[in-house]
């Protein structure tokens, strides 16, 4: 019989990317679509369905090809149901996404949290290297974590298991978070609260540099400046770093994990930000899970979603 592939959607703010992946966890085939936010998303079931069925038309194959399609999606998920629970920069709210795409594919499709999915992504081919006990930790807009013990993704009782962006870094005086909660990690380690902290530090120090001429402040130019030796960027690094380092050892000292993978754009820093973070974890974890544990940065970059999704349905399809 003709081998079958996996199809894996990762649902972003801005753009769904989706692929045809093997068993072996081989990508045949991948691409983009925007995602449409008109109607509170309501029209994107339908457009990963029909970006689907035109691909398989395209490799002259129907959906017969695939054994099912997993998703990642944002937010907490109804493990029982696939249903979104609340998908803030989409606009669901309790969205029945798996039903939908069932719907319209008539295949099976499991849906999971974009950051737990990621993590099954690295976890499959990338930088957890089939580690069975593993935290990752994706550093982007947000801040998004993915735990996974003894090869299984934890969900915990309603399906918010994992959200170590939302562990509280700043106990006072911290920045209002989009969750409601104020002094989150994700307020002061993703892309947006590194900025955050660079235009509080150029406002409230004298320190010279070069960050002051710049009209468009990005994370990428702070690390950029830091490694050129500017004190003020340095600063605002060790401080992520410092954040960083004691959340991911408060969620390691519960976990034991063997693996902790960095990934998500704020990532490519590279050890940059890793041997600062190494550092802080060292100091605030337990010494005995600080021995079993290995920092690293992510290596799948942009297709951990993907990845992750397809092992959703190469898991649980049984075939």
């Amino acid at each position: 019989m003709d081998k079958k592939w996996l199809a894996g959607v990762d649902i972003g703010g801005t753009t769904i990317k989706l692929a045809f992946i093997t068993f072996n966890g081989d990508i045949v085939d991948k691409w983009e679509i925007p995602t449409n936010k008109n109607e509170n998303g309501n029209e994107i079931p339908g457009d990963i369905a029909n970006s689907i069925q035109e691909k398989l038309n395209e490799h002259n194959q129907t959906t017969n090809k695939l054994s099912g399609v997993g998703v990642g999606a944002p937010g907490p998920i109804n493990d029982d149901f696939g249903s979104v629970y609340v998908g803030i920069n989409i606009g669901w709210k309790n969205f029945p996404l798996k039903e939908r795409l069932q719907d319209e594919l008539s295949l099976p499709v499991f849906v999971d949290n974009d950051a737990n999915v990621a993590a099954l992504g690295e976890m499959w081919k990338g930088a957890g290297d089939g580690a069975r006990d593993m935290v990752c930790v994706t550093l982007g807009t947000g801040v998004g974590g993915g735990v996974i013990a003894n090869g299984d993704i934890l969900h915990g009782v309603n399906g918010a298991a994992g959200e170590i962006g939302h562990i509280t870094a700043v106990v006072e005086n911290g920045a209002p978070c989009n969750c409601g909660k104020s002094g989150c990690l994700e307020t002061v380690a993703s892309a947006t609260g590194i900025v955050r902290l660079a235009k509080e530090s150029l406002q409230t120090t004298e320190i010279p540099s070069v960050l002051r001429n710049e009209k468009n402040l990005t994370s990428k130019l702070i690390f950029e400046s830091a490694a050129k030796g500017d004190q003020l960027a340095k600063n605002i690094v060790n401080k992520v770093a410092f954040y960083l380092g004691l959340s991911i050892a408060n969620v390691a000292n519960v976990t034991n994990p063997q693996k902790i993978v960095v990934g998500g754009g704020v990532s490519k820093a590279g050890d940059l930000l890793l041997e600062p973070v190494k550092e802080q974890f060292r100091h605030h974890a337990f010494p005995r899970v600080a021995e079993g544990a290995e920092l690293t940065i992510a290596k799948l970059e942009n297709d951990a979603g993907v990845i992750g999704a397809a092992w959703l349905v190469k898991n649980k399809s049984g075939e």
